[in-house]
């Protein structure tokens, strides 16, 4: 099973690639102008001055790294198969033969583990939950499941400080972690998150994917790079969940859509593939179906 999970990794910690030969939009994504370009025809009877005066097509090249260097391309699918269609909106994704039947008809906690340890040993495969305390993982997975109180939605961060398992369709887990970054939380818990959690994430072999959480309505956060970081270094797949993209008012700093560049552009400088990412909302729904639709491709791919 590790063999298989490291086969999914796409987000190894190595120096950035060179710049991208295209100007991106609000989220740093310029795929359909990339892709469309470079794979529409030109009119043969268009002359050469008219042609020089629009917009050139970008080289090959140039979209197969973007390809390659931006986007999350599952497996099953080659990087120079990738249309502007294939990509999840609202993200990154690119959807690939695995991706299957995300519906969730039932869900049921079945445990709280102290320690990884203690957690199921059934085999089935899961994805865990992780993020700063008050980031919205108890709001997402109520999302996710379209059920309320499944997970404690509390209005004190850091109140979760077990591995909380929820089997969903009696065939894979939601694993809701323990919060970081709360000063509120007794002093034993905040001493023994980082090596009990990390013992989770280094020694749990049905572990699919973290969705780590990213609260886009505020800037960047140093915790939750060095948090992605030490993922990435330690080979666990992982997607960034943008939460709170809701939260359009600029009227206390930069809009989520700019928070979410500003979280890319300092990612990337430690990752030569960008992870998965997707943008969401526990209050609209956005982007619920479309990661449940790529937890599915993993989850499918990690099950064969």
């Amino acid at each position: 099973m590790l063999v298989l999970r490291n086969r999914m990794l796409a987000s190894l910690v190595l120096p950035p690639p060179s710049p991208l030969l295209c100007k991106p939009t609000t989220f740093g994504f310029c795929l359909p102008t990339l892709l469309s370009h470079s794979t529409r025809r030109r009119n043969p009877t268009q002359n050469a001055s008219s042609a020089s005066k629009t917009t050139q097509s970008p080289p090959m090249a140039d979209a197969a790294r973007f390809v390659r260097t931006v986007l999350f391309v599952p497996p099953g699918v080659e990087p120079d198969e990738v249309t502007d269609e294939m990509v999840l909106p609202g993200s990154n994704i690119v959807v690939g033969p695995y991706a299957g039947d995300a519906r969730i008809r039932e869900v049921e906690f079945m445990k709280s583990s102290p320690r990884a340890k203690d957690c199921p040993k059934d085999g089935r495969p899961e994805f865990a939950i992780l993020g700063r305390s008050n980031v919205g993982k108890s709001s997402l997975i109520n999302a996710l499941v379209r059920k309320k109180e499944v997970a404690l939605t509390s209005k004190k961060p850091g109140k979760t400080q077990l591995i909380n398992h929820f089997l969903v369709n009696k065939s894979w887990y939601i694993v809701d972690l323990p919060g970081y970054g709360f000063a509120k939380a007794p002093d034993a818990a905040q001493m023994n998150w980082s090596a009990f959690t990390k013992g989770y994430f280094l020694n749990r072999d049905t572990l699919v994917a973290v969705l780590l959480l990213i609260d886009a309505s505020v800037p960047p956060q140093k915790i939750d790079l060095d948090c992605a970081n030490w993922l990435g270094r330690n080979n666990i797949p992982m997607t960034f969940v943008f939460t709170k993209c809701d939260k359009m008012k600029a009227s206390k700093g930069k809009r989520p859509d700019e928070n979410i560049r500003d979280f890319q552009q300092l990612i990337k400088q430690n990752y030569r593939q960008h992870p998965a990412w997707i943008m969401t909302s526990s209050v609209t729904g956005l982007g619920r179906d479309e990661l449940l639709r790529h937890m599915s491709q993993l989850r499918n791919y990690w099950d064969q």
